[in-house]
């Protein structure tokens, strides 16, 4: 026993020694072969066992369950969809669009109910998001998107307005104007999840093949630094590890965001702060962060980073990295109060990034071939749901799942080096202008608040 992925997060370094990673021979021939075994691969093994229990299915990773996002992560299990605005605003998909919306609110639910069923202790609390209001033009912002927000079909229950005495008793915050609430949301110990997850799937006959980076997928084949499996249904589940596989390498960008947390934090200061009920926090600067409070109570920050030439892709991140930094000193920013307590971990991990920023889930039943992903960093939750997307794509059932706009959304790819490198990093360049100018003169900043609002 011992904890040889501790350095990747404090997710993996909290799991104490885990079990030792074999490396099962490979299997000649498999029904359905998963490549990766993140939250869109675990979840899509465990819902095809659990339609089609005597399915033959086989989990093929690079590393070890978790490894990537799905580990690393901060933690976040929100009924949100990155770009389902787009859907909302086509007519022919505006209803699409609705039901997308109510089922990634049911997620976070199912996600609950199944971590209770298979008894995976992930730390579930559903204490709902805080979107606040940090300068005056915030509050309008935010209050327009709440009413945007019951336009498209939610109601004053998923989403609401908190006046600075209500949204202040739940979180003290810099600046505090106000929040926009989101009740559906969770926070979970997202490497407990996945390793949980993989748990299950194994209790329930799936082969995870640890240790075994796939190189390239072909119809009917998944080529492998071990060698070849044959398999009738392929599906691609590798998020910001894509650009790993053959002929993939425009297919997602991989965008580094960057995590720190504290020690375990004294009850009087969360007397100060709040989130009593786990709730997670966010505001609308460009470089997004989010927080939640773990249950040990510790204060987890993350914010959003930048893009490697050429698709790079680093085993870890430390404390040493620029970006972390930029994080550690976010949070103390934000609550200097915690300037008197250890930083104890730091780190970084890949999100997945399609050219459409949002995701998609397609399947094609000729080939074989499938994929699910490109959640742009809110995966935790929409993993689940596109995994069940994905199985019942497989298993041929018209369902309300696989009627859903996200179905078939295919992006194309990304443009060549160095032009993936340059936009990236002019974006996030402009990003920082407005709001460092938005910071210093708490208004909308123009022309940046133009350019990237």
């Amino acid at each position: 026993m011992n904890n040889a992925y501790g350095d990747l997060s404090f997710w993996f370094d909290s799991l104490g020694e885990l079990p030792e990673s074999h490396t099962d021979p490979l299997p000649e021939e498999t029904e359905i072969a998963v490549i990766g075994a993140g939250f869109t691969g675990l979840w899509t093994a465990y819902y095809l066992k659990k339609r089609q229990p005597d399915l033959d299915v086989t989990v093929v990773e690079a590393y070890t369950p978790g490894y990537g996002a799905s580990g690393r992560n901060g933690g976040w299990c929100m009924g949100e969809v990155e770009g389902i605005d787009t859907y909302f605003q086509n007519s022919r998909t505006r209803d699409g669009a609705q039901a997308l919306q109510r089922q990634m609110f049911d997620t976070v639910d199912e996600i609950g109910r199944v971590s209770q069923a298979e008894n995976i202790d992930c730390h579930y609390a559903k204490g709902g998001w805080l979107h606040v209001a940090r300068y005056p033009f915030h509050v309008g912002e935010l209050q327009q998107w709440i009413q945007e927000k019951h336009e498209q079909g939610c109601s004053e229950d998923d989403y609401r307005w908190l006046e600075p005495s209500e949204g202040g008793a739940r979180l003290s915050y810099a600046s505090h104007l106000g929040a926009a609430y989101a009740s559906n949301c969770a926070v979970v110990q997202p490497a407990r999840l996945a390793r949980g997850l993989a748990d299950t799937v194994r209790s329930m006959g799936v082969r995870i093949l640890e240790n075994t980076p796939a190189t390239e997928l072909v119809p009917g084949r998944v080529k492998t630094a071990r060698g070849e499996i044959r398999a009738r249904h392929i599906l691609r589940a590798t998020e910001g590890y894509t650009s790993t596989l053959k002929g993939e390498k425009r297919t997602m960008l991989p965008l580094y965001s960057m995590i720190v947390a504290t020690e375990p934090l004294p009850e009087h200061i969360w007397e100060e702060i709040g989130l009593s009920k786990r709730e997670v926090f966010d505001d609308p600067r460009r470089i997004v962060i989010y927080g939640q409070r773990t249950m040990d109570n510790r204060m987890v920050l993350g914010g959003r980073a930048t893009y490697e030439w050429g698709s790079g892709i680093r085993r870890s991140i430390g404390f040493d990295n620029e970006h972390v930094e930029v994080v550690r000193q976010t949070l103390l920013d934000i609550f200097p109060e915690l300037g008197a307590y250890e930083i104890t971990h730091g780190w970084g991990g890949l999100m997945g990034v399609p050219r459409t920023w949002r995701p998609s889930v397609y399947h094609d039943p000729k080939t074989g071939m499938g994929w699910a992903g490109g959640y742009v960093g809110e995966g935790v939750a929409a993993t689940n749901l596109a995994a069940r997307t994905l199985v019942d794509l497989v298993l041929e059932r018209d369902t309300p799942l696989s009627r859903l706009p996200w179905v078939g959304d295919v992006p194309r790819r990304w443009e060549p080096e160095p032009l993936r490198w340059i936009g990236s990093k002019f974006i996030r360049w402009m990003n920082y202008q407005a709001d460092k100018a938005e910071a210093r003169t708490e208004k909308a900043a123009r022309p940046w608040h133009w350019l990237t609002g």
